[in-house]
This record gives structure tokens, sequence and C-alpha cells, in this order.
């Protein structure tokens, strides 16, 4: 079993930045698939970005590419969402989620709003 645990929202302004954590406890992931998902209120839960593989291979929603940045600290078990340039559309509650390939655990969420 696999108890994810994310960390790092807030209330900010547009443009600002925030990093999310989600440390992963009871099962090292570190060649698994690790990801982010959200969702806005009255929306359904949408991809953000993954992370996979020994070689850490990402993908990412369009609506996040170039601001967003994954990214994985093996020796935590713990992986990262950077966000920049943060708009009023990424307000949502952020959710991790992880598996050995694909999605089979996920935390409780982090609440992100972003003001304008």
């Amino acid at each position: 079993q696999v108890q994810l645990v994310e960390s790092g929202g807030g209330l900010v302004q547009a443009g600002d930045s925030l990093r999310l954590s989600c440390a992963a406890s009871g099962r090292t992931l570190s060649s698994g698939r690790m990801g982010w998902f959200r969702q806005a209120p009255g929306k359904e839960r949408e991809f953000v970005a993954s992370i996979w593989g020994s070689g850490g291979r990402t993908n990412y929603a369009d609506s996040v590419k170039g601001r967003f940045t994954i990214s994985r600290d093996n020796a935590k078990n713990t992986v990262y969402l950077q966000m920049n340039s943060l708009k009023p559309e990424d307000t949502a509650v952020y959710y991790c989620a992880a598996g050995p390939v694909g999605y089979d655990y996920w935390g409780r969420g982090t609440q992100v709003t972003v003001s304008s």
C-alpha cells in the first residue's frame, strides 16, 4: 500500500508561483508513474502532468506546458510540481497520483487558488 500526501497549496495572485509536493510512503515508486491532476469547482478531474520511468520522462497538459514543471526526488520518494505564471483558471484542488504503471494510489489533494 502507498500513501500520498500533498502539500504546498495556497492563495496567490495571478503571475505568482507555487511549488506543490507529494510525499509517498509505504513503497518506493522511483521507476513507476507519478502524476498531478486537478479538479476545479463544477468540473471533472483533469490531467496536469506526469513523470515515469527511471529516466524521468514527463508529459504535460497543453494548458500548463511552459509554465509547470514536474520533477521527482527518488531519495525522498517525493514528486514536485513547480507552477509558474499562475492564472485564475489554474484554481483547483490538485491531486497527486502514483502507481507502478497506472494511477493506483491517490492523495487527498491540496487547494490552489489564484486571484486575478
